[in-house]
């Protein structure tokens, strides 16, 4: 597993390789205005995919397909969005801003062509880059994916909690922002991640039996508390959620694949239903006794053999 950076250096490129405690650092600068640090896990030859964490989460959310990638043949290279995790704010950023700043990442990596896996929150930044990048991208998968909350007729297909930070969020917004600064002392309390196993009773079976596996509790906590660092990136990457994405699914024209799992709570699956029928030849693949956390950790092989290599 390696970490980072695309950033700007007045218009010299310049590429830095540091070796820290046997990982590899790589320091990419390249001619932007923003920077954007990422991770990268699986094959670090293989064929490049690009994976989209989910709200709240971090780059670290990648380790998960660490250990498959690497055996299929994959390069999973997963950004921090501005604000989340390393990578720095960026002020008012919209979801249509998204593809012009994967293309930097992918510019300053020397990568032409590319696949990209989204899951929950990560979705929309998929069909994003799916919809700005069309001539780069070979496919987009979108994992359990966040639906268009600002055209919904209703918020009753949501899960109770994204239900009420929305109507929050349109009715007195800075208390959302507050409410995540309550929370934070929590994230960051060394003793929490004990103290939140127990309440896997409140999900559905197959997300509480994925997640008693210590290792994607840890990996999925660690990448919660990673967005919690910098309350103003979680309060943006939040807020995008509840805004115009700035673009119609229907525009899309890249090979577009949803998979949602049919006891998922937080988004139901007919949302996914919905944007495939929007999107030009879109496949979805509704799956049985998997809901949002467990489809991506228990079926990521079957994810992940499904993404076609670039030609």
């Amino acid at each position: 597993m390696s970490y980072g950076i695309a950033t700007s250096t007045n218009d010299i490129p310049l590429t830095v390789l540091l070796e820290i405690n046997g990982f590899a650092r790589v320091c990419i600068a390249a001619i932007v205005k923003e920077r954007v640090n990422y991770r990268e896990f699986g094959d670090r030859n293989g064929a490049p995919l690009f994976f989209f964490h989910g709200w709240p989460g971090s780059a670290l959310q990648g380790e998960m397909m660490h250990d498959v990638a690497r055996e299929l043949g994959f390069r999973v290279i997963a950004p921090d969005r501005p604000g989340i995790g390393t990578s720095p704010m960026i002020a008012d950023r919209k979801l249509a801003d998204w593809p012009a700043q994967l293309a930097t990442l992918a510019d300053s990596l020397g990568i032409g062509r590319f696949a990209i896996l989204g899951v929950s929150g990560g979705g929309p930044y998929a069909l994003a880059a799916a919809w700005g990048l069309r001539e780069r991208i070979i496919g987009a998968h979108i994992v359990c994916g966040a639906p268009q909350v600002a055209e919904l007729a209703g918020t009753g297909r949501l899960h109770p909690s994204y239900r009420f930070l929305i109507w929050l969020y349109r009715n007195h917004p800075q208390a959302v922002r507050a409410l995540f600064a309550a929370a934070r002392p929590f994230m960051f309390w060394a003793e929490a991640s004990r103290f939140l196993p127990p309440l896997r009773i409140l999900l559905p079976r197959p997300d509480a039996e994925a997640l008693a596996d210590p290792a994607y509790f840890d990996v999925i906590f660690r990448c919660q508390r990673d967005a919690f660092a910098n309350l103003d990136g979680l309060f943006t990457d939040a807020s995008i959620y509840a805004e115009p994405w700035g673009f119609r699914p229907e525009e899309i024209r890249v090979p577009v694949h949803f998979w949602h799992g049919l006891e998922d709570a937080n988004f139901h699956h007919s949302l996914a239903a919905d944007l495939a029928e929007r999107i030009p030849g879109a496949r979805l693949t509704l799956v049985e006794n998997e809901g949002h956390f467990s489809l991506p950790i228990r079926r990521v092989r079957e994810l992940l053999a499904a993404i076609v290599e670039p030609r």
